[in-house]
């Protein structure tokens, strides 16, 4: 990321986990939701094909890093997986991560309450969905001034 950093002082440069209209969008409502709903937890599931090496994917750990700076909170309350005898915290994120058949790509960021939920869910039918996204955040990067920037940005909050 410092080389980014330091290419970015000489021009423009988009870096994104994930080149998903979709989930730039998906990001920044993370980021709303986890400010305004500070008494809420916060889990996020991701579920990708059975090849897919990581665990849990570059979008899913955007996603908690977007919830976890809208909360003022730090890596260490990322929670990976459960296991056993258990309790939640109260400033914990928790990401949990399914792999199987030939699934693209599926986020759900759940929102849970005390007597509600909200659940959002992003899910990537087809790969062209990263290539589009990619030509729009081109397009777009090519008429920015030298910086460091994200797919959210190509959209104007």
């Amino acid at each position: 990321m410092q080389n980014l950093k330091k290419c970015s002082e000489l021009m423009p440069i988009l870096y994104a986990t994930n080149m998903s209209e979709g989930i730039a969008m998906l990001n920044k409502i993370v980021a709303i939701l986890s400010k305004k709903l500070q008494s809420y937890d916060i889990e996020i599931t991701e579920i990708h094909h059975k090849l897919k090496k990581d665990s849990p994917s570059g979008t899913a750990l955007t996603l908690a890093q977007s919830a976890c700076n809208a909360r003022g909170l730090d890596n260490n309350a990322l929670k990976f997986g459960r296991n056993g005898m258990c309790q939640r915290n109260k400033d914990e994120i928790g990401v949990m991560s399914l792999r199987g058949g030939d699934v693209v790509g599926k986020h759900t960021i759940g929102f849970y309450g005390d007597g509600e939920y909200i659940e959002i869910i992003h899910n990537a039918t087809s790969r062209t969905t990263f290539a589009k996204g990619a030509l729009h955040a081109a397009l777009w990067l090519i008429r920015q001034n030298k910086g460091l920037y994200g797919m959210q940005d190509i959209f104007e909050f």
